[in-house]
């Protein structure tokens, strides 16, 4: 008996098992929402694909599986010379490892950790807690709308969107952009309160202050332990990475604020919350 496979139902067990497998050296993973996202390795962590943005493996990104169209070699550093400069740019073809062209089509590709770094790095905020809120948000999806109408990684209401000048928030620059500089804007609101902030993000400034903290509503505290949950992986990643520095933070049990002023609490998730602020 023979067996006949589609073209796509070939591409889809490619692409599960070169993800199966790990990764190690400078990859790209190319999203099909037109992200691209370099990182050192890889590994699958249940539906998810864990992307290591440093090469000690105390920053990464989980992006859904199904949502990687494939994987590139990262490409060599720019050397910046006079004639670089003056000629204009040429987009090589993607090629696969045997230098023939690709199968997949070439196109435009945004480095998403670019954009989160650099909206971090202006609005002096961990890259990490940003990426935690896009994935709770959008799950990286830049053209994502709620049934309330927000949209794009940050997911902007309309009326937000235009009080932080983002023209469109389908634009991931834009988007990361506005949405990082609102969640500042909202730490300072509440004194460096992250979980305060949180939950202003998701159910308003007025929802929290008319009960105080964070709404009695199950979709708000749910979204504030996800991310809360998620930043902390990170940081107890990199915590390992520094053994000395989380053996202290350990004994303390203290959580350091956006300010990086040191106070004990836990989140509603019964979690610790480390540093919101960007070295």
């Amino acid at each position: 008996m023979r067996f006949r496979f589609s073209q796509s139902v070939l591409s889809w067990m490619l692409l599960f098992f070169l993800a199966s497998l790990p990764c190690f050296g400078g990859e790209v993973a190319i999203l099909k929402n037109g992200f691209s996202i370099k990182h050192e390795r890889r590994e699958i962590v249940g539906d998810l694909t864990r992307l290591y943005v440093n090469a000690s493996g105390s920053s990464f990104i989980d992006v859904p599986t199904a949502e990687i169209e494939h994987f590139e070699p990262a490409p060599p550093e720019p050397v910046e010379d006079s004639a670089a400069r003056t000629e204009s740019p040429v987009v090589p073809l993607r090629t696969a490892s045997n230098g023939r062209p690709s199968a997949f089509p070439q196109r435009p590709v945004t480095d998403l950790s670019q954009v989160v770094n650099d909206a971090s790095g202006r609005y002096r905020l961990d890259p990490d807690l940003v990426n935690s809120v896009i994935k709770a948000e959008s799950g990286f999806n830049a053209h994502a709308v709620s049934p309330k109408g927000a949209q794009g990684l940050m997911q902007l209401m309309p009326g937000t969107a235009a009080q932080l000048g983002v023209p469109n928030a389908f634009d991931p620059q834009a988007n990361v952009d506005g949405g990082t500089r609102y969640l500042r804007e909202l730490l300072e609101r509440y004194n460096f309160d992250l979980v305060k902030a949180l939950a202003a993000y998701n159910a308003g400034p007025q929802r929290v202050e008319q009960f105080g903290g964070v709404p009695p509503y199950y979709e708000t505290r749910a979204y504030v332990a996800k991310i809360v949950k998620d930043f902390n992986k990170k940081k107890i990643a990199q915590g390992k990475a520094a053994p000395s520095k989380s053996s202290v933070a350990q004994t303390k049990r203290s959580t350091t604020s956006a300010t990086g002023t040191k106070k004990d609490s836990k989140t509603a998730a019964g979690t610790t919350v480390a540093s919101a602020q960007g070295k």
